[in-house]
């Protein structure tokens, strides 16, 4: 509670406020750049609720820390990370709705994970650097291309062609041996139409936790054709990352408080008793990205987009695994002098290796009072999943490159949607999407614990959307939406579940917005009622991926207050929070062997209170701090309201610093960045997870239900300083 009342106090030198973006001037030539992610964006009167983000907010605080993380201070945002500084593997939750639930796509093209649906910012190090700008969407949204939105979508534009040739290279150091270096080059256009850009990237972390270690390399690269009417991008970028884990978090209360960046991965016992650390207990993967964009404007009222993609994933994650029964890896007995051996100490490899292909394409009509997008998008996903031993004390009968399990999944994906808006008069704007959606999921052979895993699932989903904007004056406007999304289980949900549910959602949406050149303010209400909604149980799977149930009905309505506040030419104020509630109506659960009826309980990771503000003080062009900070409430990490699945509230706040020094020798200016993390050094903990089990041994003929928690520390005070030379 204290934390609230130090957040309070804070927030009530500003005003609950929001920085949106002004509206565009419909008459202004439209960016060919922005044609890539028309299709699936929402312009500033849409009656759908959006915060954008531009290259340049990106910027201010890009010193290696993940995508996530930067989002961390927009409205109803939680964030975390594994290694707990922002570097490696990071989640982000809007509305209380987990990265499975959220669509993430790159120019128009999907980027979730087609399994799964989660999306691994960590593959792609160092990526805002080549953003253009990023809009995330809460709620349902408008129609997009990939896996449904379910409380949250973001779709990122990478960066915009360049007319002039120009040149970057930016390094950063902080904290716990964290360092960002970054080279990028654009040639401009030559002959008036052609760019090439690119980008190399490298950030290496030891990581807050114990080991927790992350080293990412990264390209982009993009050749364009452009001219008055056509843009043809032709875009390649990836990377590779090696992480050591840090999923396991930490159970011990005790290593909690007195020992807290303790790190439980590749732990074992040698042969004289000692606890030891396997040096290579890590998680190995590369993904490639390659896209084709080809923007077509005919005339005044006509434009079309065709995109293709391909993406190449494959690595690993290795583990040191003791007293590994034989059984268990396809291993047969052995026998040395005598004795019957039938487990071993091991080293093993769990596989990914994935090909996906997209093909989206969309036109837009626009005449007079008409704004109508036509898109449509499929995709076809291919993933083997695969066992290595790589090294055992007993090998039994293996043979080098033995899989132990192997496995496939494929999907099909497709969907085809028109949105139109149409103004009614000066005053009211009606908006209209309808949505399609086909989705066929098919698994053969075994998991990797070589349980036999053949699921063979067709879907198909149909989501309307509806809304109206009523234009008050200039600087005020009123909207409503309803909207409708429906949403497949992911891979992990039918391990855990072979009887899961589709789930359902229902978004009603009604705002307010205020737009003047010193205040700028965003009223939102939400009502979002769901129909067997996968909530995270609390609990994790053996490699950290968090398992998720239907939970029947439930529901999230929330109020979100957004703005900004100039209060002097140097001075301004952005606070945001959120309120909400966040009930699944009736769960069951089994306690002590019988199945009780808890009733209303409140959904898991789903804080009633999220909070930020930015006070910024800019006392000439070019030089510019802020002072950030972030509230997050209480929240259970289970659906049962125990106490032990509690997770407490936290108070913490960071500093920024830009500075840009303009030059006219051979660097066009210099920019110095500064971030301080956790200014007043508060032990936090942003993530966990919460679990049970039956004891039915220590009293015969009893059950006892036992529960346990785990915690994901984050860092304490940490700072990262960077200099980017521009030419």
């Amino acid at each position: 509670m204290k934390n609230l009342f130090a957040f309070l106090a804070l927030f009530a030198l500003s005003v609950s406020v929001f920085s949106q973006e002004k509206q565009q001037d419909s008459t202004k030539t439209e960016i060919l750049d922005e044609v890539l992610v028309k299709a699936v964006r929402v312009e500033a009167t849409s009656p759908i609720t959006h915060s954008n983000i531009t290259k340049q907010q990106l910027a201010k605080r890009n010193l290696g820390q993940d995508i996530p993380v930067l989002l961390n201070y927009l409205p109803s945002v939680v964030t975390t990370t594994d290694a707990g500084a922002g570097v490696g593997y990071t989640g982000i939750r809007v509305r209380g709705i987990n990265a499975q639930s959220t669509n993430v796509t790159i120019n128009g093209i999907p980027y979730n994970d087609a399994e799964s649906l989660g999306t691994f910012w960590v593959n792609l190090g160092d990526f805002a650097s080549s953003v253009e700008s990023l809009q995330l969407q809460r709620g349902v949204g408008t129609s997009t291309n990939g896996s449904g939105a379910f409380g949250a979508s973001i779709n990122v534009l990478t960066d915009a062609v360049s007319n002039e040739v120009n040149g970057e290279i930016s390094n950063s150091f902080g904290s716990y041996n964290t360092r960002k270096h970054t080279v990028k080059f654009s040639t401009g256009l030559l002959n008036n139409h052609f760019e090439l850009a690119g980008r190399l990237s490298q950030i290496a972390s030891d990581g807050y936790i114990d080991r927790a270690s992350s080293d990412l390399k990264s390209y982009f690269l993009q050749a364009s054709y452009v001219d008055n009417n056509t843009l043809i991008k032709a875009i390649t970028f990836g990377g590779k990352e090696v992480t050591y884990q840090s999923w396991n978090g930490l159970e011990d209360l005790d290593l909690l408080e007195n020992n807290r960046t303790f790190n439980t991965a590749g732990m074992y016992t040698d042969d004289e008793g000692n606890t030891r650390f396997y040096d290579n207990e890590v998680d190995n993967y590369n993904q490639d990205h390659y896209q084709l964009h080809w923007n077509e404007r005919y005339n005044n009222n006509w434009s079309t987009n065709l995109g293709l993609n391909y993406t190449y994933g494959r690595g690993y994650f290795e583990q040191y695994k003791e007293d590994e029964d034989f059984a268990d890896y396809n291993l047969e007995e052995i026998t040395i002098g005598g004795e019957t051996i039938n487990t071993t100490d091991l080293i093993r490899r769990r596989w990914l290796d994935n090909d996906f292909y997209v093909v989206n394409a969309s036109a837009n009509y626009k005449k007079n009072a008409l704004n109508m997008t036509f898109g449509t998008s499929y995709s076809n996903y291919d993933g083997d999943h695969f066992g290595e031993i790589i090294w055992a004390q007993y090998a039994s009968n293996s043979e080098i490159r033995d899989r132990y399990y192997e496995g496939n999944g494929k999907k099909n994906d497709f969907s085809a949607f028109v949105k139109a808006t149409y103004r009614l008069n000066d005053k009211v704007s009606l908006y209209g999407d309808l949505q399609v959606r086909q989705v066929s999921y098919k698994t053969t052979g075994l998991t990797s614990d070589r349980v036999p895993f053949n699921v063979d699932e067709n879907y198909s989903f149909f989501n309307p959307k509806a809304g109206i904007t009523y234009k008050l004056n200039d600087t005020d406007n009123l909207y409503f939406s309803y909207a409708r999304a429906n949403r497949e289980p992911n891979r992990d949900d039918f391990e855990n579940n072979e009887t899961v549910k589709p789930e359902q959602l229902n978004d009603f949406e009604l705002g307010w917005r205020h737009n003047t050149d010193n205040f700028r303010i965003n009223i939102n209400g939400y009502y979002m009622l769901y129909n067997e909604q996968l909530v995270l149980t609390g609990n994790i799977d053996n490699v950290g991926n968090p398992i998720r149930t239907n939970s029947g009905d439930s529901y999230r309505l929330g109020l979100e207050i957004e703005a900004a506040v100039k209060l002097t030419d140097k001075f301004s104020v952005q606070p945001n929070f959120t309120v909400s509630s966040n009930k699944n109506k009736e769960t069951f659960a089994s306690i002590d062997g019988e199945l009780v009826n808890l009733g209303k309980t409140n959904i898991s990771f789903s804080p009633e209170f999220v909070a930020a503000n930015a006070l910024v003080f800019q006392p000439k062009e070019g030089f510019q701090m802020s002072f950030l900070s972030k509230y997050v409430g209480e929240q259970f990490m289970g659906n049962t309201d125990t106490k032990a699945s509690k997770l407490d509230s936290y108070f913490i706040n960071d500093f920024n610093i830009v500075y840009e020094i303009k030059m006219n020798s051979i660097f066009k200016s210099v920019v110095l960045s500064g971030l301080v993390n956790n200014v007043f050094g508060v032990k936090y903990i942003s993530n966990g997870y919460y679990y049970t089990y039956d004891d039915t041994w220590s009293v015969p003929g009893n059950t006892t239900t036992i529960e346990g928690a785990g915690y994901y520390p984050q860092a304490t005070t940490n700072f990262l300083l960077g200099a980017t030379f521009k030419f």
